[in-house]
């Protein structure tokens, strides 16, 4: 008897299964970031309304930065053009809500790789393209030799950024009374320090540095050698579309292992020809990366030859020829004592 049960139930089993997993009539899967990006046209990036040396558009309107030109490293992944892009700029309050929205594709602003905003925002953090910290700016009048003498102070910050928590806890680890006063924009927050409404300005140290090209006198004002927390700069894209981020990912590693392989934008035709395997796969001269991809067979060699490795782009927007004059520090590669390591492409 139990034999003879056992076939039937299982049928009616499979055949309730088949049923449930067949595609409902007028049903219809739901479409990829990649495919909406690619009928579209189009990449949108979401950025910072005008921050110096990561995303800020030029007297012609054309937007500069480490920010920008990685955005344009995906587009030239997906579209072999660099310039298929829309800049979208957004500030701390609804870059978040924006990028969960499906407004913008990637999110390149307030965007601090954290515990809080990994698990709950629905969000995906891909390997960091800038690793910074949060640190202080004040007039050298204060005499001060470190924040701990702020005691009592007023300190300015972006609001709901990573540095006014940063600030809050450094409060509070050291017992310090500070009055922390929020902005939503630069020349706010700027003209608020210079008349004196906040004593310093809590902030990422490369902002900081940007913020030094916006006063009166810049040599009027110092950064504090403390460095309060870690700030991981990251492009960030909606969560259930591991695909779309494997895709983003991959092209922030595809900047470092050309760096790390020598390939520039003026050799990298040369280059193609290279006895290194890394190279040849990299650039699209042997293995089948692209396939995987879901992306033409030469993605990389169109990143690399149309907006460079990681070391120019950030030379062009951060480096010593520049305004800003930033070394590489923790951005170096691994080799050369930094953080940044491209994983390998195998």
């Amino acid at each position: 008897m139990g034999h003879g049960f056992g076939r039937p139930f299982l049928s009616l089993i499979g055949l309730m299964f088949l049923l449930s997993a067949a595609p409902v009539a007028g049903s219809a899967e739901p479409t990829s970031t990649l495919e909406e990006v690619r009928a579209r046209g189009h990449l949108v990036c979401g950025v910072s309304h005008g921050r110096p040396g990561f995303s800020r558009p030029d007297a012609s309107g054309r937007w500069q930065g480490l920010s920008a030109d990685v955005c344009r490293a995906v587009a030239a992944a997906i579209f072999g053009d660099a310039e298929k892009v829309v800049f979208m700029p957004l500030t701390t309050i609804d870059n978040y809500t924006t990028l969960q929205g499906g407004d913008v594709d990637i999110l390149f602003y307030g965007m601090a790789w954290t515990l809080t905003r990994d698990f709950d925002y629905d969000l995906e953090f891909v390997q960091p393209i800038f690793y910074d910290s949060t640190g202080f700016l004040a007039p050298k009048s204060l005499a001060l030799t470190s924040a701990r003498e702020l005691d009592g102070g007023t300190v300015c910050v972006f609001v709901e950024s990573l540095n006014e928590l940063d600030v809050l806890d450094f409060a509070d680890k050291h017992g310090l009374s500070l009055d922390v006063v929020s902005f939503e924009y630069a020349p706010e927050l700027v003209a608020a320090y210079e008349n004196g409404t906040c004593d310093t300005v809590g902030g990422d140290l490369s902002a900081l540095v940007a913020l030094l090209t916006r006063v009166e006198v810049a040599e009027a004002h110092e950064i504090l050698p403390d460095v309060i927390s870690k700030v991981p700069i990251s492009p960030v894209v909606r969560q259930g579309d591991d695909h779309w981020r494997n895709i983003v990912e991959w092209t922030v590693f595809a900047l470092l292992q050309a760096e790390e392989s020598g390939v520039t934008s003026g050799n990298i035709d040369d280059m193609r020809q290279a006895a290194d395997p890394v190279v040849r796969r990299l650039l699209g001269a042997s293995g089948d990366a692209g396939a995987r991809m879901g992306l033409p067979g030469d993605w990389a060699y169109q990143v690399v030859s149309q907006v460079g490795n990681y070391a120019e782009i950030f030379d062009r927007n951060l480096g010593p020829e520049t305004q800003l004059a930033q070394d590489r520090g923790l951005n170096a590669l691994w080799r050369d004592g930094g953080l940044m390591y491209p994983i390998p492409f195998r």
